[in-house]
């Protein structure tokens, strides 16, 4: 199982104990037919669309981390997230869909597939029922899994598939300082609230527990691309 990037001792850690279940979210068959190409585009379209909805969720969660939040430091980074995902990581998925004759009504509109409803309100429920760490554990595999698989497609992908500009945007400067970023908050608010051993803490292992599903809620999000779909459902 590859190292993978360097985003914090916590997160090394946690992707360390989620075992076989961080390759199979991060070399999943949907992410290599991404560097292959031979994704199919109703599969693309459909992960998007399902993806933006998604995004509307992880902005509400990450909003929510302001509220937990201890220190204005911790506060000013989970704001700076929202505005990241709001005003320009969505803005993909609209251009995107948008050429291919979705609008960004449509995908504001569209039902959450089964798969998308068990993730998103997984992570919420760990926000509203936990505390900040317990927010964090829930959200990384997200932010992180995303850039060890934008770094990694960036490396294997062929040049000519024509999903190259969404590995473009994961394997970027700024989505890489990002995860850097998530890294070292989620680090300084781990010692801040755990102490400097947090692994002989009782308590790592309910985070280790909520990384880890939200990891395999990850694979599941993929399988739903997989299956596919051409056109957003309505609610």
């Amino acid at each position: 199982m590859t190292q993978g990037a360097d985003y914090g001792a916590s997160f090394a850690s946690w992707r360390a104990g989620a075992g076989e279940v961080w390759r199979d979210y991060t070399r999943h068959a949907f992410v290599r037919d991404l560097g292959t190409g031979t994704l199919p585009r109703a599969s693309f379209l459909h992960y998007l669309i399902q993806d933006y909805v998604y995004l509307v969720h992880f902005s509400r969660a990450w909003a929510l981390a302001v509220v937990k939040s201890a220190t204005l430091d911790e506060m000013q980074a989970c704001a700076a997230t929202v505005d990241a995902l709001v005003n320009r990581e969505m803005s993909l998925h609209v251009t995107t869909c948008a050429a291919e004759g979705i609008t960004e009504q449509a995908l504001f509109d569209a039902a959450e597939e089964d798969e998308n409803l068990a993730y998103t309100r997984y992570v919420m429920d760990a926000g509203l029922s936990g505390d900040f760490l317990d927010l964090m554990a829930a959200l990384a595999p997200c932010v992180m899994g995303y850039g060890e698989i934008g770094l990694w497609l960036k490396d294997t992908a062929h040049p000519a598939t024509p999903y190259g500009d969404w590995i473009a945007t994961y394997a970027s400067d700024d989505y890489q300082t990002v995860c850097r970023n998530v890294g070292a908050l989620i680090d300084a608010a781990v010692a801040r609230r755990l102490g400097g051993d947090p692994q002989s803490v009782p308590r790592w292992q309910t985070l280790q527990t909520r990384f880890s599903k939200a990891t395999a809620l990850e694979v599941g999000f993929w399988n739903m691309g997989l299956r596919g779909g051409a056109e957003p459902a309505q609610r």
